[in-house]
């Protein structure tokens, strides 16, 4: 059964048919409305979420599907000491296709092995989240027409970012990319990331502790949140959270047809002030991700041969 954990799990020439999908659908949405027709996904959030959950839970609805929805450990079997694998083969019984958080690097690999229907990684502890990459792979095709040759910055929480680690996998499949990753030294990108994504494969990157400095080089910035949850130690995460915040008078530094970016929820890293600046399209990645995620559920199902 087809499943999709991390972003590798896709062909290049699969991403590139999802996004034309989503943007068929943006183009054409009545012709999608009834794609799902009496077809269930499930919704294991094991963790917190407002977008993705939802985000989901909307693609479903918007296809004429239904949702079955799990919002936290407490209110599962899981709470009962449940395991993933049994949970998996639970809701297989229920759904058509399922859509798992969990704070465990690792999870929704379980659930997919021991699933009978197609199980989509929705985040899994600081591992990867490959929902969010095709929201942000739509977001820079449609702002910027084309991968090939962008500088993209990667700003903040590199270390237990998931969101950063997936989109650097991704876009290291196009052509002539240059990364250049932005954090303090207890934050930087995993050696495992770089040495698998980026030196295994020559594509150039740097790495800088200063955002001002590094600003007006790029195509896009990618902003992320110190995140107080990956922490062990709450002290480190008060040093660490206010490390970078994108303001106006930052921008000034930046060409004027960047695009930023943020996964969110976004806590001081971006001013409000910002939101306001054409360049701004991290809200556009909120509606890019659900339009991705229909197209995602949509060749699912119908590779499942349940569509």
């Amino acid at each position: 059964m087809r499943s999709v954990i991390d972003v590798p799990d896709l062909s290049l020439e699969e991403l590139d048919q999802l996004m034309d999908t989503a943007e068929d659908i943006i183009s054409h949405p009545d012709s999608y409305q009834d794609a799902c027709r009496r077809k269930k996904l499930a919704t294991l959030f094991f963790e917190p979420s407002t977008r993705t959950r939802l985000s989901f839970e909307a693609a479903m609805y918007e296809l004429g599907g239904n949702v079955l929805s799990v919002t936290g450990a407490n209110t599962s079997s899981a709470a009962k000491g449940e395991s993933v694998a049994d949970t998996a083969k639970t809701v297989s019984c229920y759904a058509d296709i399922i859509a798992m958080r969990h704070p465990k690097e690792g999870a929704a690999l379980v659930a997919a092995n021991n699933a009978t229907v197609p199980v989509i990684n929705a985040g899994d502890g600081g591992h990867c989240h490959p929902t969010q990459t095709l929201a942000d792979l739509l977001t820079i095709r449609r702002e910027k027409g084309h991968f090939s040759g962008l500088t993209v910055g990667l700003c903040g929480d590199l270390k237990f970012g998931r969101t950063v680690h997936s989109l650097i996998h991704a876009l290291c499949r196009y052509d002539n990319m240059h990364f250049v990753l932005i954090s303090p030294e207890e934050l930087k990108v995993p050696s495992y990331v770089k040495n698998d994504a980026l030196k295994n494969k020559g594509i150039p990157y740097e790495q800088t502790t200063s955002l001002e400095e590094a600003i007006g080089s790029l195509d896009i910035l990618y902003m992320t949140r110190v995140q107080r949850e990956r922490f062990f130690n709450e002290e480190d995460y008060l040093r660490l959270r206010d490390s970078y915040i994108l303001t106006p008078e930052k921008l000034r530094l930046a060409r004027p047809d960047l695009c930023v970016m943020h996964p969110l929820p976004r806590v001081n890293e971006i001013s409000v002030a910002v939101d306001k600046d054409p360049r701004a399209c991290y809200f556009k990645q909120v509606l890019n991700g659900k339009y991705m995620r229909m197209a995602l559920i949509l060749m699912l199902l119908r590779e499942a041969g349940t569509l």
